[in-house]
């Protein structure tokens, strides 16, 4: 199961940042008032340097800091998944945690080239904008629905 988990793992994280290349190419060419593309009346394509954590936490740009506590931090984790994901018997969990390491490798590998998380989608209804996000952060929502999803489930069963 620990092949299973690191493969989508890898997966993940390679998306990830073929995405963040994309952007950075369409983008970097630009001036910054520029680095918006308008796709859909609610969806945006943008260029956010995220120095924090999820929806721009922590984001202090004149700490040199917090890519490093950031990277610490998203490293320990990491090792904490991969000891569960040895442990893990059944799918769910396993793609789950899968989810969750590559999201993380995939914004650790910013971290450590740029000092930065790029983000780039841009979800808005009107003028109030969702922070913006990556592959690697859907990722890690997605999978920590799931491992949420799969904690309730096993506790139903144990149940009865």
């Amino acid at each position: 199961m620990i092949a299973r988990g690191l493969a989508l793992a890898v997966v993940v994280a390679l998306l990830d940042q073929a995405s963040k290349l994309w952007i950075l190419g369409l983008m970097l060419p630009r001036q910054p008032g520029q680095q918006i593309i308008e796709l859909l009346p609610f969806f945006n394509l943008v260029l956010v340097w995220n120095r924090g954590v999820s929806f721009g936490l922590f984001n202090n740009p004149d700490s040199p800091w917090n890519a490093l506590a950031l990277t610490l931090v998203a490293a320990a984790i990491v090792g904490g998944l991969v000891v569960w994901l040895r442990r893990a018997t059944h799918g769910l969990i396993v793609f789950a945690i899968g989810l969750v390491i590559g999201g993380a490798i995939g914004n650790v590998v910013d971290r450590l080239r740029f000092g930065a998380v790029v983000d780039f989608l841009d979800v808005h209804a009107g003028a109030w904008h969702w922070p913006a996000f990556n592959v690697a952060d859907s990722a890690i929502c997605i999978g920590v629905a799931l491992m949420l999803i799969d904690s309730l489930l096993v506790r139903r069963e144990l149940r009865t």
